[in-house]
């Protein structure tokens, strides 16, 4: 279920647009939460309203496409994969009036700048990430990103275990690395009784 606080029809939002004011909204949660997805929908609802629109993602994510963000369950749209948040800003275009970005938690610290002066020059930036990592740790540098934001969605899925809301993302597999790119059969979607911090199935060393 989205809990979505802000919609783009508020006399607050048509007023920021007047004032050639910028924003940022962040979409948290877990994986399988459709944080994607949601995002995919206010960047076609941007398009449909004839907004210019960018949209990014990171190159280490290559699930599903490299040239596209795409939603665990299907949606997909177009986006430029980037290294780093130099790289980003380095695309944006003058015209552009929403920039979104998906997967923020991979990108590095200079993200959180550069949303910021995204915002003050007028764009409407919407980013999407995981907001814990797969111990149940804040995941930097989406708590930054948090801080800085005018609207905030958190997301839930279902655990996989118990039916229940899940908030956390279960690694299923031995890795200890921040960083493990994956969907389902690497990651379960759990709620804070049935998740652990590691994998289900732990090493057992000799």
């Amino acid at each position: 279920m989205v809990e979505e606080f802000a919609f783009d029809n508020t006399e607050e939002r048509r007023r920021d647009r007047q004032n050639d004011a910028g924003w940022i909204e962040v979409i948290v949660g877990s994986m399988f939460s459709g944080k994607s997805e949601e995002l995919i929908r206010r960047l076609r609802r941007a398009q449909i309203a004839r907004q210019k629109v960018q949209v990014f993602k990171p190159k280490i994510d290559d699930r599903y496409s490299i040239e596209q963000i795409a939603s665990h369950s299907g949606m997909t749209h177009v986006s430029n994969p980037v290294m780093t948040a130099k790289e980003l800003m380095a695309q944006i275009k003058p015209e552009t009036e929403v920039v979104g970005i998906d997967e923020g938690q991979f990108f590095d610290a200079g993200i959180v700048e550069a949303v910021n002066e995204l915002a003050n020059s007028g764009k409407r930036v919407i980013i999407a990430g995981l907001d814990q990592d797969y111990t149940g740790k804040p995941f930097e540098p989406m708590p930054q990103l948090l801080s800085i934001a005018e609207f905030i969605t958190k997301t839930h899925a279902i655990c996989v275990k118990c039916g229940a809301t899940a908030n956390y993302s279960q690694r299923t597999f031995d890795s200890e690395e921040l960083v493990e790119v994956g969907a389902s059969g690497k990651y379960e979607a759990r709620c804070r009784r049935c998740f652990v911090p590691h994998s289900d199935e732990p090493t057992v060393h000799d």
